[in-house]
């Protein structure tokens, strides 16, 4: 079992992210737990909005939970996976949405958290939660009996540390490029290694597409054919950081591009490829065509618990640049459902209809459906 997460932000991003089906076979919302809202959109952007008055900027805390395709787990286990990491992550209660996705054969389930307690409107702290993961993940493992994975922090029992794999992000980064973070890090590092000088570096990396630049927060990151950033030390394999400041020492870094320059060159560069690509661009902008038809016009696309309207979701969410309004997240959210159970919105009913996976709202600690 390996268990992937991080704290972040952006709703809408995060929604569209879990809600793909160009990359999944399946994506249902196993439950939304916390939250007045009934679709996944919704839901996160209350989220939200709720943490707009506090000082957070990453108010989510977003995991993954993966199996071998051959080790099928139970709607329970899944459950009780769920509610294991949670406990440990120390976000027990929070309001969270569970999506089930099933790719290329094989289940697994993201979880989304709020990290804003309503009581004193603060983050949770999200420190040590690799280790955190792996506890999670070797404790499942020996009570589904599954294979034991080899992890980093834990349970180690005098082996050499495994390789790094990618990231959650850097996942979803290969996804946008089409680039295998394994493939990137062999031919970086091939061309680091028959390279003995920052300047040859960097006429190498140029030939095959790629562009040097100053990093904001690095000394220097490189940006691929599709305009992805990526940190020179984690793609060459055995380096460290002092060795890329010793190697890169006769560049100047002043006279590299920011990334924001190096992006925009790759874009030019794509305009100017040949035929062949905008053939392939074509096919993409067909499939976000296709994808924004399945949107609903209006961010919230279902009535809320005890018949609150979209409008009302919609003013929350407003809250979020106008919170001169009320003192606090937790306040509007009250508000929220204070006006779900004023009489003329219980009989009010559904105005705008789902188009998206059916949620389930059950018991919130079950997402066996």
């Amino acid at each position: 079992m390996v268990i992937k997460g991080g704290a972040r932000s952006g709703a809408a991003g995060l929604s569209a992210h879990l809600q793909r089906l160009d990359t999944n076979q399946r994506a249902e919302v196993r439950e939304l737990r916390g939250v007045a809202a009934q679709d996944l959109d919704g839901a996160l952007r209350e989220m939200e909005a709720v943490a707009s008055g506090s000082r957070s900027q990453k108010h989510f805390y977003h995991a993954s939970i993966n199996t071998r395709a051959d080790e099928v787990m139970t709607p329970e286990q899944w459950t009780k996976a769920v509610n294991r990491l949670e406990k440990e992550l120390g976000l027990y209660g929070q309001p969270r949405a569970v999506v089930f996705h099933l790719k290329e054969g094989r289940a697994h389930v993201h979880v989304v958290w709020s990290r804003i307690e309503l009581d004193n409107m603060t983050a949770i702290s999200d420190s040590h939660n690799f280790r955190r993961h792996e506890i999670v993940a070797r404790e499942l493992e020996r009570e589904f009996e599954h294979v034991r994975v080899q992890g980093v922090h834990v349970e180690r029992d005098g082996r050499p540390r495994p390789d790094r794999t990618p990231s959650h992000a850097e996942a979803q980064q290969a996804e946008r490029s089409g680039l295998d973070p394994s493939a990137t890090k062999t031919q970086l590092t091939e061309i680091w290694s028959r390279t003995d000088s920052g300047k040859a570096f960097t006429a190498a990396i140029e030939e095959q597409g790629w562009i040097l630049a100053r990093g904001n927060q690095r000394d220097f990151v490189v940006v691929d054919q599709a305009g992805e950033t990526h940190s020179l030390a984690r793609r060459i394999d055995g380096a460290t950081a002092k060795d890329i400041r010793h190697r890169m020492s006769d560049v100047n870094k002043t006279t590299l591009p920011s990334v924001t320059e190096a992006k925009q060159l790759q874009t030019e560069r794509q305009k100017e490829a040949p035929e062949a690509a905008p053939e392939a661009r074509n096919d993409i902008q067909q499939q976000d065509r296709d994808r924004d038809d399945e949107r609903p016009e209006h961010p919230s696309v279902a009535t809320s618990k005890g018949g609150m309207v979209a409008q009302q979701l919609e003013a929350l969410w407003r809250f979020e640049k106008n919170s001169a309004q009320m003192n606090s997240g937790r306040e509007a959210r009250a508000e929220l459902l204070r006006r779900a159970e004023q009489p003329e919105n219980k009989e009010r009913g559904p105005e705008i209809v789902q188009k998206g996976p059916k949620v389930t709202r059950d018991d919130p600690g079950d997402i066996s459906r």
